[in-house]
């Protein structure tokens, strides 16, 4: 028997300011490149996907297109979804995310009227503080 392995974590919340699909390819991305659903694994169907999450079968269609495109899964006719065994697509989507949390990082620290650098260097000091 197969191991089964969550998508989506059980305390997802769903952002409604944000196309849920998005969300769902975030998620699973996520999942991917920390290895909590390991390369090679079977992933549920749509419809199962569908179904677990209580949205249209078109989000559940349009998420696992999304991760196809980037590469993250591959559809086998008559056999089902699976994630890649393709470790430089996994480490791609890995730098992806690294990318967008650096700028989400800057703009918070641009926001405060800070550097990147003054943020990091407040967090040091506050580690040692705590200690």
């Amino acid at each position: 028997m197969e191991q089964s392995y969550e998508l989506l974590p059980e305390q997802f919340q769903i952002n409604p300011s944000l196309p849920i699909y998005e969300q769902f390819v975030d998620a699973i991305r996520g999942r991917i490149v920390t290895g909590l659903i390991p390369p090679g694994s079977r992933l549920p169907s749509v419809r199962e996907l569908a179904a677990g999450r209580s949205v249209n079968p078109t989000t559940a269609a349009r998420t696992y297109t999304e991760l196809e495109r980037i590469g993250l899964i591959v559809t086998r006719r008559g056999q089902g979804t699976f994630v890649t065994l393709e470790e430089a697509v996994i480490a791609e989507a890995r730098k992806t995310i690294m990318r967008k949390a650096i700028l989400e990082f800057k703009f918070i620290a641009e926001s405060l009227g800070l550097t990147a650098e003054q943020m990091l260097n407040f967090d040091k000091e506050d580690s040692n503080d705590r200690q």
